[in-house]
């Protein structure tokens, strides 16, 4: 009898773990995600507020992983309604196109990797990594934290997505 009860346990065990890891993430998870991405590029080609705003969390960080001018490694903070305000009123045109985008996914958590190139006013500026978290909220996916990386050395300057 105790055998028994060892195999209900097992199975009631693995039954809950299949349960969570099912719940970890729904349908269209990924691609909803990735829209959130391209929504955040598409509104700094189009300069569009509403859709720039639309993407962050109410406490969102926006920061780059940088060197200082001694080569010593920093981290630099930008307010997101600074960077949203900034790119609006931008006379130039700023196009930032991603590839090889990877995302993973637990719960209500999502990151994204996405190495970038950006381009202004079709002139090659640097490329990078963006490393970007969100949160599923009741308005869908929203970015919390967004931290760059920023280079000349090593890129793919014709690299233009995918």
């Amino acid at each position: 009898m105790r055998h028994g009860w060892l195999a209900v346990l097992a199975v009631v065990a693995v039954g809950a773990g299949l349960a969570t890891e099912a719940s970890a993430q729904m349908p269209g998870d990924e691609e909803a995600i990735l829209q959130v991405v391209r929504d955040l590029f598409d509104g700094m080609r189009e300069k569009d507020e509403a859709k720039l705003r639309g993407v962050w969390h109410d406490e969102a960080r926006l920061q780059s992983a940088a060197v200082d001018e001694s080569g010593a490694p920093v981290l630099r903070s930008t307010p997101v309604e600074g960077f949203v305000s900034s790119i609006a009123s931008s006379t130039a045109f700023l196009d930032e196109v991603t590839f090889d985008e990877v995302v993973r996914i637990d719960g209500h958590l999502a990151t994204v990797w996405a190495p970038y190139n950006l381009f202004v006013n079709d002139s090659f500026q640097h490329c990078g990594v963006d490393a970007i978290q969100m949160i599923r909220t009741d308005d869908g996916w929203k970015i919390f934290q967004l931290t760059d990386t920023r280079t000349r050395e090593g890129c793919d300057e014709g690299r233009r997505g995918n």
